[in-house]
């Protein structure tokens, strides 16, 4: 008899491993089904690891990722030769993280793969081209180009960018655009002599006036060069004619460096038009492809698998409706709307395409340059990543008195909000408050915080944590970053996310109860 799996994955990079490993920590097995049979990717791509991506990472044992990246929390933009602005990235807790350290996708895809491997719960098929999806009432089953089946009760498409026809056998289609500007990366090793690294972008420098260059140290002495280049830019005849290496010593001037990499690539703003189809998910690029100035497509990959993973785990223990499935939809379609929009707003700053940007442009850059403040907060080099908030979800209890207000340039929430990702602290026994709450889900609160999770268990079937805020917030700065009065406790789903707000063990279960989707309607947009 052919085993039908709980969820069968399609695509084994760094989404679909993270994902693999999410359930893993939930109790779920899962097969993992790709092409290559070893870890694949060459060059820089995707090499900028936000903290609260690392965070999910170090909790599935991917804690080397963090460990061996290269850390920055500084960002420097530059006009030609002035310096304009320069960002230090904040943490709201006290999380023993980095804001970003840069590592290679394909290390951070050979460090999970490596953990993958030591897993019972996930197993690992190479050698398999999925090439068409059959969604019916019998179950989810992947097919094969050999013509083999693997039949699972759901599926997570994780096979990146090029999953044009497993869309196509979801009736999902990738809608958006191709921008038209084109860009040169280059890794290269040198030894830029830096005291500490940090994310350099230049616009107009006099060694690519008009244009943008972009500058990121990397683990073992490598840095990433971006230049914006011509439409009509010859990688092979730049290198042929020394034009080149001017380029780049342009940058790194008479040190010795060795060229590693290059590669001349358009950038992507695309969004599924749905990312749930049936018992059937899109996740990380196979959903979205956005430009990478902010390092938001493999992070955000990342927190797409976390969320389906812990509702597809609590689908699966019957401890949630098959619709919370859903909420993945609704929820990460609008994280994945947020990012486009600001990743649009930086591309037609970076490469406008009509007039009125152009001139805005302009007299932004020029003001910025002769000093004036505001046209200095103006450029836009790339907004760095920072994790979504779900607020008005139909998961998320809200609260009038917080409003969600985004972000500063720090990355800092403006203010609390239900839906937000919950700060990560020290607890009183010296771990870490998201440590103890992710993958299950939990109740900080006062007194009452008990009697909450117990009622949780008998009405829901819920086994939630809880942690009275003495012990989960020993010196207050939860309690000061999410505004709780004395009274207030605070529920936290699975993925670390704020479900609401409490203030007796009645309005604990009412907000747990709508966060899985028992209660306030469930569906997707």
């Amino acid at each position: 008899m052919t085993r039908a799996w709980p969820v069968a994955i399609v695509g084994g990079g760094p989404v679909g491993l993270t994902l693999a490993l999410c359930l893993a920590r939930q109790g779920v097995s899962s097969v993992i089904l790709e092409r290559n049979d070893g870890a694949t990717g060459e060059g820089s791509r995707a090499i900028c690891q936000q903290r609260d991506v690392l965070d999910t990472w170090d909790a599935v044992g991917a804690s080397a990722i963090w460990r061996e990246g290269l850390t920055w929390s500084r960002g420097r933009t530059y006009v030609r030769d002035r310096e304009v602005r320069t960002v230090e990235l904040a943490d709201v807790g006290r999380s023993e993280l980095p804001a970003f350290v840069n590592i290679s996708q394909l290390r951070v895809e050979s460090i999970l793969r490596a953990l993958v491997a030591e897993r019972p719960m996930i197993t690992l098929r190479t050698g398999f081209c999925a090439t068409s999806i059959v969604d019916d009432d019998a179950g989810v089953r992947v097919v094969g180009s050999r013509g083999e089946v693997v039949e699972a009760a759901w599926v997570a498409v994780c096979a990146g960018a090029h999953a044009d026809g497993l869309r196509r056998a979801l009736g999902v289609e990738l809608a958006g655009e191709t921008h038209p500007d084109r860009f040169l990366i280059c890794d290269v090793k040198v030894d830029l002599d830096t005291e500490s690294p940090e994310r350099r972008f230049w616009f107009d420098p006099e060694w690519n006036p008009g244009r943008q260059v972009l500058l990121h140290a990397q683990p073992d002495g490598l840095v990433r060069i971006d230049w914006q280049v011509p439409e009509a830019f010859d990688l092979e005849a730049e290198a042929h004619t020394g034009r080149l290496d001017e380029r780049i010593r342009a940058v790194v001037g008479e040190r010795p460096y060795d060229l590693v990499w290059a590669s001349v690539y358009r950038f992507h703003s695309r969004l599924a038009t749905g990312f749930v189809v049936g018992r059937s998910a899109l996740v990380g690029d196979a959903a979205h492809l956005m430009a990478p100035f902010g390092a938001r497509g493999l992070n955000s990959g990342v927190h797409d698998a976390e969320n389906l993973a812990w509702k597809l785990a609590a689908v699966l223990r019957s401890t949630a409706p098959a619709s919370l499935v859903r909420t993945y939809d609704e929820e990460r379609r609008q994280a994945a709307r947020r990012n486009l929009e600001v990743t649009a707003a930086t591309m037609r700053f970076l490469a406008p395409r009509d007039p009125h940007d152009r001139q805005r442009r302009e007299a932004i850059l020029a003001g910025a340059f002769a000093g004036d403040a505001e046209a200095m907060a103006a450029v836009d080099s790339g907004r760095l990543y920072e994790p979504a908030c779900y607020d008005g979800s139909s998961l998320t209890t809200d609260d009038p008195r917080r409003a969600w207000l985004g972000y500063d340039d720090a990355g800092r929430p403006i203010g609390p909000a239900a839906g937000m990702l919950l700060p990560d602290v020290p607890t009183a026994d010296g771990t870490r408050v998201r440590a103890q709450l992710r993958f299950t889900g939990g109740i900080i609160g006062p007194g009452w915080v008990r009697e909450a999770t117990e009622r949780v268990h008998a009405d829901l079937g819920l086994a939630m944590v809880g942690l009275e805020r003495a012990h989960a917030d020993p010196d207050g700065v939860l309690a000061d970053a999410l505004g709780l009065d004395p009274d207030e406790g605070v529920v936290v789903r699975p993925d670390c996310h704020v479900a609401g707000f409490a203030t007796s063990p009645s309005s604990a279960v009412a907000v747990a109860a709508r966060a899985w989707g028992w209660g306030g309607g469930v569906g997707g947009s």
